[in-house]
């Protein structure tokens, strides 16, 4: 049954979403059922579930469950016609249990909770889907050629004797090409049967890597061209970079501060004190992969930035576990993070830096030696391949004077 509303009441919609269909249902202001419709999850359908609530009055909230999940469509359609648009979590079990289950119902739920203002939460940003889907085929690729390599590792340890002897010296890379490129068939019984299984192996570790490279080189791009600033900081690759930012295009409304940032990363600290004893832990909470990408970050810098070796240095000296220490240094880096997110277009560009080093008439091999570096770094810099933001400025500085 639907009831007209009264002129110029507001409306509140709630998205009950699935699959094939979606479940729309409006509210007035106070709360009054004023009906509830089911639509295709197409552009069509879309589009008549969006004016099936508008002939009720001006939409003020829609309350959606799934907006980057099934609900993902029935978003970008709202937010094209300048819709608010909130998530909506699921129910809790006894809430469930008491007022059942079905679509309207949950439809109607939806739109109380946007009346409400229980769903408060904004959508993830549609920008960062692309980097999403990136980032997702390039971490399974890297566990399938983890996978592809365990097996292999493992099949040679039963492998017959002649297969073993040949090939238990040799590092990874040179096994993987060496079983890539072998001739099963010049063998017989078992050894062969065994060789064509590791060749097989083999090749799909050496599709595994290139496939994954390609993903990665297509995140450098992607990265560099959201927030350039993010990737040219120290230890920050173009795989933690893109997780950084889905993690942030993900999550609008944690990017209030940088301490909300940091328990969305899971590296708020957390108290564990006892007694005499004040100290505090690694938080177990939060984005796990994007604290799995500040973790990585951290260990890049322990080994390679000269700062934080002294920082580590220091810490050590007074009796910190390594626990405590990356406790630290992600919430540091955190930090920084935070910064590098709300500043993406602060870091200036290299073009004038291969120019200024030619009018100089300056050889690669000066700026080697001055800048304490290798060749080959100094090349990528002025090409746009690689972006360290400390090193580019303290290349330029020593270019305008030198």
């Amino acid at each position: 049954m639907t009831v007209a509303p009264p002129a110029a009441s507001p409306v509140f919609g709630g998205a009950d979403t699935h699959a094939d269909t979606i479940h729309v249902a409006a509210i007035d202001g106070f709360g009054r059922e004023l009906g509830d419709r089911e639509f295709p999850t197409t552009p069509a359908g879309y589009s008549d579930s969006l004016a099936f609530l508008g002939s009720f009055g001006s939409v003020e909230i829609l309350g959606i469950e799934g907006t980057s999940s099934y609900g993902a469509g029935l978003t970008v359609a709202a937010r094209t016609a300048a819709i608010e648009v909130r998530e909506v979590i699921r129910p809790e079990a006894t809430v469930r249990r008491m007022q059942g289950k079905s679509d309207p119902i949950d439809a109607y739920q939806a739109a109380r909770a946007a009346l409400t203002g229980r769903a408060k939460t904004a959508p993830k940003d549609d920008d960062i889907e692309g980097l999403r889907a990136l980032l997702n085929a390039h971490r399974s690729a890297g566990k399938a050629r983890t996978a592809a390599m365990n097996q292999i590792h493992a099949q040679m340890i039963t492998a017959p004797a002649e297969v073993r002897e040949k090939y238990r010296q040799l590092s990874d890379k040179r096994l993987v090409d060496a079983l890539a490129t072998c001739r099963p068939r010049a063998r017989s019984g078992v050894a062969a049967n065994v060789l064509l299984a590791l060749k097989m192996l083999a090749q799909r570790h050496r599709f595994l890597t290139q496939q994954a490279q390609l993903l990665k080189d297509q995140l450098r791009d992607l990265v560099a061209a959201v927030n350039l600033n993010l990737l040219s900081a120290r230890g920050i690759g173009p795989v933690t970079a893109a997780q950084l930012l889905v993690t942030a295009g993900g999550n609008p409304q944690r990017l209030t501060s940088q301490a909300s940032f940091a328990a969305l990363c899971g590296t708020a600290p957390v108290p564990a004190s006892s007694g005499k004893t004040t100290r505090y832990r690694l938080s177990r909470g939060g984005d796990r992969h994007a604290n799995a990408a500040l973790h990585t970050i951290a260990t890049v810098r322990m080994s390679c930035d000269p700062r934080t070796r002294q920082f580590v240095a220091a810490q050590r000296a007074k009796q910190r576990s390594n626990p405590e220490l990356l406790r630290i240094l992600k919430r540091a880096i955190a930090r920084e993070v935070f910064k590098l997110l709300q500043e993406p277009n602060a870091l200036a560009g290299i073009d004038d830096l291969r120019r200024l080093r030619r009018e100089k008439n300056l050889p690669l091999r000066k700026a080697v030696e001055a800048l304490g570096t290798c060749q080959i770094h100094i090349s990528r810099i002025e090409r746009g391949i690689t972006h360290d933001r400390e090193f580019t400025e303290r290349y330029r500085n020593w270019l305008k004077a030198a």
